[in-house]
This record gives structure tokens, C-alpha cells and sequence, in this order.
């Protein structure tokens, strides 16, 4: 796996490994530890604990608590001194991960040079912010003539760390995750003369994601469980008389992210009656369309009267979730026009030409 992976260092691994492990419990209580919140949000057992926008989600240390899951902690960061963030998740809301990484020639306290940060329930980015300290120049191995000794490997069975390079002494080796993992440590080291790692060895902490949200005036279709593998997909429906806006096929992103976030979008109605309309394809009348709506998101096209000539032209107003407002130069026939003079409404007179139009 490339450089460009997530590093976590080992306070992350102690506040994070609550939330991802395989085996993980129940929520715990509210803990006051080193990942210590400004104010922890309600207590709370189950969703109707909460108010109406607020979800009753696990908090981290905060145990069960009521939170909005669309809220965000500040993003960007300031820049850091010898560090860079990087957003892990798609948007920097409730549970996304944000990686502080040292920059070249630097580490932290703890010998990593990466460390991840959780964006908590009162809005704010879980842990303390890093700091990266200039490393100290390793001296160079000893070379015996005779053939060089190894450091020891890790069991590839136990921490599924995948090893590129010889484990010799003197030499580099680099680590990578199998698909679905993410890799928790430094992801190179160093094989010492004295046969010792200059780092621990990382280990790789399986990713997964969250409950998906509910879609209002829509279905979820999915084996409900309190978290979902890399690769599991699920599906989203509408309710009748709503349309989706967005895939209806979702996945589970390797970031422990979902990779989309579909709406049910309702049906707009057709703001003309005595008007002929254009609606993908040929001039119609209003009420020669089903229900007299149209879906979200498509367009309709509305005849104006040019103002000083006896010509139309077109306008194109587009549904989105139920609201089609029509162009401010269409005008409604009144019903004696429609009814005593229909050719010389505006859908049937010719044409503007484009000299016309420049008139506008």
C-alpha cells in the first residue's frame, strides 16, 4: 500500500478500537479518559430519547448519545507546525476520520508519524492536536562480511500485515493492508544491526461502516445490523408518487464510508392549464399528462409572447422535490382567450426568429 494510507498511531488504536473492532459490544457508559469532551451531548438509549433532527448514535467516550449526524467539525484545520491533515471521510460530519500526518523528517512523541482524530457529537475533533518533533539521525548499520542477519516478521496469519522487502539487516521494508483493512503504525522500518526493528510492527484493523441512514418518503432495503463489511451493498426505494434522486445501489467504501446518499424527491405539478407545454418530445396539453405532474428533475418548456411582436419563444423550467415554478415571462390565457380564441394563444402563434430574439 502506497505512503498515501492512513497512519494511525497508538492513542488513536486505544480511542478507535471501541468503535471498529469485529467483536465490539454494547456502546460503553459515558468515560471520561483522555479523549476527554468539552460537553458530552444527552444520554440516551434509543433514537425517540431525542429530538426530531437528533440520533441516538454512539458518541466514542461520550457512551450512547443524542447527536445530529449532519453536523460537521471545522474543516479545513489551520496548518499545523510540521504537519499536514488530510479528511478521510467524503465530509468532515459526525464519525468521519481526519489523519494528521508529520511531515518528512519529523515524528511524534510516540515514534509514529501519523495519528487519527474523530469528529465527536459536540462538533469538535476528538484527541489533542499532535506534535511533530524533528527524528533524530539514525547511524548507519554495521556491515559484517559474513551473510547479514534478519530481523524477525511479523505472523502474516495473526496481524494480516503484508510485507514488502527483505528483513535484513540495513534494509527498508514497507507495509501494506488486504482490501478492507487499514493500516494502524508506521507503514516502513528499519532492520537494525542488532537485529531489532527501529519500529514496532503495525498491525492491520479491519474498516467498516455505520448503520446507512433512513431515506424520508423512501425504503431501505438491507439485512439490518449494527455495521456492514467493505464491499456490502444495499439498496434504497421510493415511496409512490416519488422519485429517487441518486443511485439506488449503495456500497460500502474502504474508508468506512457509504459511497452515496440518495433522496426520495417528490413530483411537481404543472403550473399551466390553458397553455400547451413541451415535455421531452412534441407540444402538449397540461391535461393530456398523467396526473397533470411532472418527476423530479425533469424539464418543462413554457411559450412567452415576445414583447413589442407577435411571435413566442421558449423558456425551460426544471422539478426539483415538488416545486416547478413557472418562467416570469409566461403568462396564463384567460378562459375566454382559451376558449373563444385558442389559435392565437401563445403555444400556437409562429415562432420568433433569431433577429427577433436579439430584441429580447
Amino acid at each position: 500500500m502506497e505512503r498515501s494510507l492512513v497512519l494511525l498511531s497508538v492513542w488513536a488504536l486505544a480511542s478507535i478500537l471501541a468503535l471498529l473492532l469485529v467483536a465490539a459490544e454494547e456502546c460503553p457508559e459515558r468515560i471520561l479518559g483522555n479523549e476527554r469532551k468539552r460537553n458530552c451531548p444527552r444520554n440516551c438509549k434509543q433514537d425517540k430519547d431525542c429530538g426530531s433532527k437528533r440520533q441516538c448514535l454512539c458518541d466514542g467516550q461520550c457512551g450512547l448519545s443524542c447527536v445530529v449526524p449532519s453536523r460537521t467539525c471545522p474543516w479545513p484545520l489551520a496548518p499545523g507546525n510540521n504537519s499536514e491533515a488530510h479528511l478521510l471521510s467524503p465530509t468532515p460530519s459526525f464519525s468521519a476520520l481526519l489523519a494528521i500526518r508529520c511531515l518528512p523528517g519529523y515524528t511524534m512523541a510516540n515514534g509514529l508519524d501519523a495519528a487519527i482524530r474523530r469528529c465527536q457529537g459536540d462538533r469538535q475533533w476528538s484527541g489533542d492536536e499532535p506534535v511533530c518533533t524533528a527524528i533524530a539521525f539514525l547511524p548507519p548499520p554495521v556491515v559484517d562480511k559474513g551473510p547479514l542477519p534478519s530481523c524477525e516478521l511479523p505472523e502474516p496469519d495473526v496481524s494480516l500485515v503484508i510485507v514488502e522487502g527483505e528483513p535484513t539487516v540495513g534494509t527498508t521494508i514497507r507495509y501494506s493492508c488486504p482490501s478492507g483493512y487499514v493500516l494502524v503504525g508506521n507503514s516502513e522500518n528499519v532492520c537494525h544491526s542488532n537485529q531489532t526493528w527501529h519500529f514496532p510492527h503495525p498491525i492491520c484493523q479491519r474498516m467498516f461502516c455505520p448503520p446507512p441512514a433512513e431515506v424520508e418518503n423512501g425504503y431501505l432495503v438491507a439485512v439490518q445490523r449494527r455495521e456492514y463489511d467493505v464491499g456490502d451493498t444495499i439498496y434504497y426505494l421510493c415511496k409512490k408518487t416519488y422519485s429517487l434522486d441518486g443511485p439506488n445501489r449503495v456500497t460500502c467504501l474502504s474508508d468506512g464510508s457509504w459511497s452515496a446518499n440518495p433522496f426520495c424527491r417528490a413530483r411537481c405539478p404543472i403550473p399551466a392549464q390553458r397553455s400547451r407545454i413541451i415535455i421531452d418530445g412534441p407540444k402538449r396539453w397540461p391535461y393530456d399528462v398523467t396526473d397533470g405532474v411532472v418527476q423530479h428533475g425533469e424539464n418543462v418548456t413554457f411559450f412567452c409572447k415576445h414583447p413589442r411582436k407577435q411571435c413566442s419563444y421558449t423558456a425551460m423550467e426544471t422539478c426539483f422535490d415538488g416545486q416547478l415554478q413557472a418562467p416570469s415571462c409566461y403568462m396564463e390565457p384567460t378562459w375566454l382567450q382559451y376558449k373563444l380564441f385558442p389559435h392565437r394563444l401563445v403555444s400556437e402563434i409562429d415562432s420568433c426568429s433569431p433577429a427577433d430574439l436579439d430584441d429580447l
